[in-house]
């Protein structure tokens, strides 16, 4: 395996270039990452082609490039299981860019688009994964329902841990409940004394029925008080008897002339 130590400097700056490109604008469906101080493995992150049993998933794979890179082509590994004619139950990828159709002046962003189309079509008279190539010939639905399988337990893109804009239909109903009963307690608050409430039942012709006032007694320290309703009524009790003594004696006054 070679390490930017024994790389050509040629080559070091050539993959520079490459892989500077690559993460500027990357190829559809696939995202690079590399080890600045190692250019000797580069990880990609392929997104399954829709379409395919492989849609909805995510792949980790691996080029290791070798010490006479481009000489010789790197070597491409699956590091995500995958149910797949073409790609070895260790992860091994066989594909003729990678082999016999290697070429020097091929990059390493043709490689990627290579391996990305072997999930959109398979080459199963080339297998390294033999029970995957003999099931794709014979049975195709049994083929896509075992690499199904495998992409939703292997591959399967992570949920985001928080949902964003969505408000439970219980927390509106308790937020709703607490600002009603704010508007209600600052309603008491700003209340005038002896209004008539705005719920007061109404009369038959249409008007509000007045709130009837009721006499309240506050105690003092020297003793009870009455409210100002309860004074006045006594003070007109205590007067009707004083009147009637003044015109008794009127009364007697005429009778003696």
């Amino acid at each position: 395996m070679a390490t930017n130590e024994n790389l050509p400097p040629n080559v070091i700056k050539q993959l520079a270039k490459e892989l500077k490109n690559l993460d500027e604008a990357p190829p559809e469906g696939i995202k690079v990452g590399v080890n600045d101080d190692n250019f000797s493995i580069i990880h990609a992150d392929i997104d399954g082609p829709a379409g395919t049993p492989y849609e909805n998933g995510v792949f980790r794979m691996k080029l290791i490039l070798s010490n006479d890179f481009p000489q010789s082509p790197p070597k491409g590994y699956f590091l995500t299981k995958i149910f797949h004619p073409n790609i070895a139950t260790n992860g091994e990828i066989c594909v003729n860019a990678l082999k016999k159709d290697w070429n020097p002046s091929l990059g390493l962003r043709h490689v990627l688009i290579v391996i990305r189309c072997l999930l959109i079509e398979p080459f199963p008279e080339s297998a390294l994964n033999e029970q995957a190539g003999k099931m794709l010939l014979e049975n195709y639905e049994e083929y896509a329902r075992h690499a199904r399988l495998y992409t939703g337990i292997h591959a399967l893109k992570p949920k985001p841990k928080f949902k964003t804009g969505v408000i439970s239909e219980s927390t509106t109903t308790r937020n709703v409940d607490q600002t009603n009963s704010s508007v209600k307690i600052a309603d008491q608050k700003n209340a005038v004394p002896g209004a008539a409430s705005p719920l007061a039942p109404k009369l038959e012709n249409g008007q509000d029925q007045p709130a009837v006032i009721t006499s309240t007694t506050e105690t003092g320290v020297g003793g009870s008080m009455t409210a100002p309703l309860t004074h006045k009524k006594e003070i007109g009790l205590a007067k009707a008897p004083s009147d009637k003594k003044k015109m008794d004696a009127r009364k007697k006054s005429l009778k003696r002339l």
